[in-house]
């Protein structure tokens, strides 16, 4: 299991401006660093990318649909642009360097018609991720689909239901991130979901359940992290906490985040505590 942090810690929209972020975490065993995307013409790969490996650091990215932008929309010409936004999505995630893209790219964060998913909801979301394998096998890119907590999303909010979309739409490349902060509020058991998830499970976003420091919660990380070696998962444990950051206006800690805990806070503190749990468990 590989290490890494979110830019989430500091801010949504990575940049130039935090490119100093970077060199320092090698040193607290970081070794991946998650990018968000929400317009993929907004980022810059080319220096990115350089500061990323300059710092020694593998990149992942967390994709989220910004407006206008849904697969499951009744409008024939919205499902065919957001196609193409995640074709572009894809694009830029290898430009990065990067291997794996996530996020609940199934349907808006916030989309909340006030009913159940229906059958043809359901059939667009396949055939548009069907339609999207191409361009994950051209760029040798796993995607992987985030359930999320149901004040997000109506469509998809448990490892189950996510495994059944993965199978549905049949392709190896796509798979399923577990997100610790949703799964706390849907899962009945967050172990029986990463069981549940199965082969499909490809990231983990371990998330306290305020989105504070690792351990600090009531998260059992010990017993998650037993069921992933059990599981036999051998990918990325990103570190998705928010850090006060109240001079980033796209900090989402500047909100929410307590203010005793800055983003450094969130990622080295939280890389100690996965390191311990690996190292005491003979995980790792």
């Amino acid at each position: 299991m590989k290490i890494g942090v979110s830019a989430f810690a500091w801010t949504s929209h990575f940049d130039a401006r935090h490119f100093s972020i970077l060199p320092t975490l090698r040193e607290h065993g970081i070794v991946a660093f998650e990018i968000p995307m929400f317009d993929p013409q907004a980022i810059d790969a080319v220096p990115l990318r350089k500061a990323l490996e300059d710092a020694g650091l593998e990149c992942t990215v967390c994709a989220i649909l910004p407006p206008g932008m849904n697969p499951i929309s009744p409008d024939t010409s919205v499902r065919k642009e957001s196609l193409a936004h995640l074709v572009r999505c894809v694009e830029k995630s290898a430009e990065l360097g990067a291997r794996l893209m996530g996020g609940p790219l199934f349907a808006p964060l916030g989309y909340l018609p006030q009913r159940r998913r229906t059958k043809e909801e359901w059939n667009w979301a396949v055939e548009c991720f069907q339609q999207l394998g191409e361009s994950l096998d051209a760029h040798q890119m796993t995607l992987c689909l985030e359930p999320v907590n149901r004040a997000e999303t109506f469509f998809l909010r448990t490892a189950a239901e996510a495994r059944s979309l993965c199978e549905a739409i049949g392709h190896s490349r796509v798979g399923i991130t577990i997100d610790t902060f949703h799964a706390n509020i849907e899962e009945k058991s967050i172990a029986n979901a990463i069981l549940d998830a199965g082969e499909r499970l490809k990231h983990i976003h371990a998330s306290e359940n305020d989105r504070g420091l690792l351990g600090s919660g009531h998260i059992d990380f010990p017993a998650l992290l037993a069921t992933l070696a059990q599981a036999r998962y051998n990918g990325y444990l990103i570190i998705e906490g928010f850090g006060y950051s109240p001079d980033d206006p796209y900090s989402p800690g500047a909100l929410w985040g307590d203010h005793a805990v800055s983003p450094e806070d969130i990622a080295r503190q939280g890389a100690a505590y996965l390191r311990q749990i690996l190292g005491q468990s003979c995980l790792s």
